[in-house]
């Protein structure tokens, strides 16, 4: 935005939710309208760099150090989850071990690893490139893939492979870019004249210097393309996560569910595998019947990585009220123990206020009575938390009665 003006000069405004008292004013703007006026940053939060950070806390390591981006078991996490010690039978049939793994460990990505079957950094950096375009990958070059007409290495999978490959067929290097650039903008393949007066029919070039049929098919289809550094920056990222996942797997999944679980639940999660599965296997239901509950898509999200630590051998421990974190799961003696925000209905002040007052006390609470009082904890979250056996020999009231002299 020009320094002499506000946004507000280029767009609607509103007060959220209609709230005329609030002093925040936001917009809702398709920001295509202006795109070629105005520069748009997407300054936007990411989980990642926190959970890397995370997992060197844990491990006491240097990610930039010590982790690789070409180790073979990490990259054996995409034909199975055999270097996990497990199966696919153990995660209920997920074929790979990139469950849990930003970028590449939802059900859509899954298939693609398994259509695209990629076994180095770069076949990956494509993938990324496939999963984040429009019209790139479904009916495009998952069609051209299986009929065998190219392969992840030579289908067109962000937008600088359009101009290296044209290039490298001998088309200009000018000629090439905005080739590229009409295409990855969805436009296709046009036919205009230069500033010189010269007509460009872009797709009789291609075909004067040998691009394939399917090539300039693909070119046709796609709406929108990713660029190849955003692409290559999402792969080290998950690379170096699933690092930790193979070789300090609880520091990997206390991190996951301190910072990436959407929907983690202390009472249908930790207690034990079998109680998992029931739960699972309800939510799983009632997703297949097209009956979900607006929380179950992430509660199986996270219920699927649970299984898998669970498949491998590793425990939660009891939570701990006077030890546990507000927000954040920590190891003990090759366990993990959730964060307080993990008990239903606990909210995140409410888990703070807890962890902050326990820090500042010199012994128990003498009685629950106290912990509302000083906490700010609703009667169900209580309830919830007596049912679950976490204040087991916490008095109710701490008045005596004459029984107690």
């Amino acid at each position: 935005v020009p320094r002499d003006k506000e946004i507000y000069d280029f767009t609607p405004i509103q007060k959220p939710a209609n709230d005329m008292n609030t002093d925040t004013i936001t917009t809702h703007f398709e920001y295509h309208a202006i795109d070629s006026n105005l520069l748009k940053l997407d300054e936007l939060g990411h989980d990642d760099p926190t959970m890397i950070r995370r997992l060197e806390k844990y491990t006491d390591t240097d990610v930039r150090k010590d982790v690789p981006f070409d180790d073979p078991k990490v990259m054996s996490l995409f034909e199975s989850p055999k270097v996990l010690g497990i199966t696919s039978n153990d995660i209920d049939g997920c074929p790979t071990g990139s469950l849990g793994l930003p970028e590449l460990g939802t059900d859509f990505v899954i298939q693609m690893i398994v259509d695209t079957k990629p076994t180095k950094f770069a076949d990956l950096v494509r993938l990324a490139g496939l999963s984040h375009g429009t019209n790139v990958w479904l009916g495009n070059a998952q069609l051209l893939i299986k009929d065998g007409r190219c392969t992840i290495s030579s289908a067109i999978c962000t937008r600088d492979d359009i101009m290296v490959y044209l290039m490298d067929k001998g088309i200009d290097p000018l000629l090439s870019f905005e080739i590229m650039e009409h295409v990855r903008k969805g436009k296709g393949l046009l036919n205009y004249y230069d500033k010189e007066g010269n007509e460009i029919d872009e797709e009789q070039i291609m075909r004067d210097n040998n691009v394939p049929d399917w090539y300039i098919w693909s070119c046709k289809k796609i709406s929108y393309m990713f660029p190849k550094a955003h692409a290559a920056a999402y792969i080290m990222m998950a690379l170096r996560v699933a690092w930790y996942k193979v070789y300090h797997p609880l520091a990997y999944y206390a991190a996951f569910f301190g910072i990436r679980a959407k929907q983690f639940n202390y009472e249908t999660m930790c207690m034990g595998p079998q109680k998992l599965e029931m739960e699972y296997n309800e939510v799983k239901n009632r997703i297949n019947n097209h009956i979900s509950l607006p929380k179950d898509d992430a509660t199986y999200s996270d219920m699927r990585v649970v299984q898998e630590m669970y498949a491998r051998g590793f425990e939660f421990m009891p939570l701990d009220i006077y030890k546990a974190k507000a927000h954040d799961f920590q190891i003990f003696d090759g366990k993990i123990m959730p964060s307080l925000d993990s008990i239903e209905g606990m909210g995140d002040k409410a888990a703070e206020q807890l962890e902050e007052v326990i820090s500042q006390m010199d012994g128990p609470f003498e009685s629950k009575k106290e912990m509302i009082e000083k906490c700010g904890i609703n009667k169900t979250v209580m309830e919830t938390m007596t049912k679950l056996g976490l204040l087991d020999g916490m008095k109710e009231d701490s008045q005596l009665s004459i029984f107690d002299l």
